[in-house]
């Protein structure tokens, strides 16, 4: 083994232990679509709302970004989730306006009037001979101030569309649950994300080291003549090869740090540092069964999709009522005459028994449009259930096989690090040449990328499973607690 402190530091620099920041899944190429989601989101997490945010404001100096003060961040600032906020604010007012038609409609419009009418302009004109008959009437005046009440005492259609408009406003209150998940997962996949490319810039930073190191011993035997130029020339690509590795690297992490203040509504500009490290953690695993019970009564989306199955039950329910009577009253009570001062008590009571007759089909259209919100609706409902078991059992498989893979790569590493310093030695004993060296470069940076891509692939596993799970919050609570 040489015993040159270049060597020995670009070894320490890529060791196992110093990769084990990474984790987790690129956000935007996850397949959850709107039939999954609930809330509007077309395409992906990537292309719709809860990729964006409203902008906070500025504050001076780096700030110290945690993966939980990035989620909180999010779900104060992202614009998905405060859209489904609005959501709700909206069915809420339907649901009012739906309300009103079962609740008592009290008006007031006191008046007081004074009139002259000319008879002629009402079409009456006497000419008897001999009697004098008035061309106007008046001056005279009017009072009226009471207070008008009008109810429904029953009227199927409105009771319905009442219930309804209730189970719709559930569903927006569940599909908004449902936004802060999904919120969670675009958070914590972006923060995750450039977590990863953190770490592959510290190991293409090791690997440029070694490369340099291997070029400069490599020149040094070229020029004392014990080394073929060529040899030189291999170690100097693979050097400048290395330096272009670390390059992207490093843009690459810039770019998905603004992805990470895009996401969670930081000011256009403002500097931050991630302070949170994800290194592997073994999942307590969980049977199928287990985690399918536990969707199917956690996920928000599916429980959003049946309160819609019971609106547009209701919907049809009230478009039936178009058949039925109604009956309502009317009434209102207060004071009338010629002036105010001579005004005498009055009132009026009415009730009124509406029966339809013949309406023209409009209530078989609103039946079949009833019907087919109602189809539609229990088919994206089973569509949904069918999803939730995929995604469960895809997550699942994920983490068993993804775990497989990080022991592997784990063991890769060590193995390409020893193919290494063989390599380095037996060319500093004039043995081999550099196509031997720079092939176990190339081995030892393949199996790097192979354990970040494993780890990048466990967590991804795990994120989709607490999605999946209904859970997103909690999940990435528990199973990213590492620093």
């Amino acid at each position: 083994m040489p015993s040159a402190s270049p060597l020995r530091d670009s070894r320490c620099a890529i060791q196992p232990s110093r990769v084990f920041v990474v984790a987790a899944i690129f956000l935007y190429g996850v397949a959850i679509s709107v039939a999954q989601t609930g809330p509007s989101l077309p395409g992906t997490l990537g292309t719709g709302s809860f990729a964006g945010s409203v902008a906070s404001k500025p504050v001076l100096g780096v700030i110290q970004l945690s993966l939980q003060d990035a989620i909180d961040r999010g779900l104060k600032q992202n614009l998905g989730v405060l859209l489904s906020n609005s959501d709700i604010q909206s069915a809420s007012g339907q649901r009012w306006q739906q309300l009103s038609a079962l609740l008592p409609q009290v008006t007031a419009a006191p008046y007081v009037d004074a009139s002259k009418t000319n008879l002629a302009e009402v079409g009456f004109s006497f000419k008897i001979p001999g009697i004098a008959f008035p061309t106007s009437v008046g001056p005279f005046s009017y009072f009226d101030a009471r207070v008008n009440v009008t109810q429904s005492l029953f009227d199927w259609k409105s009771i319905n569309s009442a219930r309804a408009a209730g189970q719709s406003l559930k569903s927006a209150s569940y599909t908004y649950k449902d936004a802060r998940d999904l919120v969670v997962l675009a958070v914590g996949f972006s923060y995750l994300k450039a977590i990863a490319e953190e770490a592959r810039i510290e190991t293409a930073q090791a690997q440029s080291d070694t490369a340099q190191a291997i070029y400069k011993q490599a020149s040094d035997q070229v020029n004392a003549g014990t080394s073929p130029e060529i040899d030189g020339l291999r170690a100097k690509v693979e050097f400048q090869t290395r330096e272009q590795q670390l390059i992207q690297a490093r843009n690459d992490f810039a770019i998905q740090k603004l992805s990470v203040g895009r996401v969670i509504g930081l000011a256009p500009g403002q500097e931050f540092e991630l302070t949170d490290k994800s290194p592997y953690q073994r999942f307590e695993g969980m049977t199928v069964d287990e985690a399918l019970q536990r969707a199917y009564s956690s996920r928000s989306d599916y429980q959003a999709a049946m309160a819609e199955v019971r609106a547009a039950e209701f919907s049809r329910k009230a478009a039936m009522a178009g058949y039925f009577p109604s009956l309502s009253l009317n009434g209102d009570y207060g004071e009338a005459g010629s002036h105010p001062s001579t005004a005498t008590q009055v009132f009026d009571v009415r009730g009124t028994l509406s029966i339809p007759i013949f309406q023209g089909g409009s209530v078989h259209g609103d039946v079949l449009q009833a019907d087919a919100r109602l189809t539609q609706s229990k088919e994206r409902l089973e569509n949904l259930r069918g999803q939730i078991d995929s995604d469960v059992r895809t997550a699942l498989l994920n983490l068993e096989s993804s775990a497989e893979q990080v022991e592997v790569a784990r063991s890769n590493i060590e193995l390409a690090e020893a193919t290494l310093a063989q390599s380095r030695d037996r060319f500093s004993a004039g043995v081999a040449d550099t196509v031997e060296v720079v092939q176990s470069q190339e081995t030892l940076a393949s199996s790097h990328e192979q354990y970040i891509s494993s780890l990048y692939n466990y967590n991804y596993a795990k994120i989709s499973l607490a999605r999946a799970l209904g859970a997103a919050e909690a999940g990435v609570k528990e199973y990213f607690k590492g620093k």
